[in-house]
């Protein structure tokens, strides 16, 4: 029964970190469109092309919003069931 808990946390912890590694790097994917979005105004029609490319950029930020969040809930939960079967193991050996 402790060797398939041991294997379950183990199992676990390699879950948790590609969860984070995906969050980490959405994360970063994330930053670096945010870095090239930039508040400007557009006033002359042939600046229409990068007014455009502005909204596709925006879009795609908002588009990463909800995978973000879902991705840093699930990576929460996971790191809280991995802290709760390592110290029910600790007081299961003490």
């Amino acid at each position: 029964m402790e060797a398939s808990q041991g294997n379950l946390l183990t199992i676990l912890m390699g879950v948790w970190g590609v969860i984070t590694g995906l969050l980490i790097i959405l994360m970063i994917y994330r930053s670096t469109l945010e870095s090239r979005e930039g508040d400007q105004v557009f006033l002359d029609s042939a600046e229409q092309t990068m007014a455009q490319e502005q909204a596709e950029i925006v879009a795609r930020i908002n588009r990463l919003s909800k995978p973000i969040l879902t991705l840093m809930v699930v990576s929460g939960v996971l790191l809280l069931g991995i802290a709760g079967l390592w110290l029910w193991q600790g007081y299961k050996n003490f």
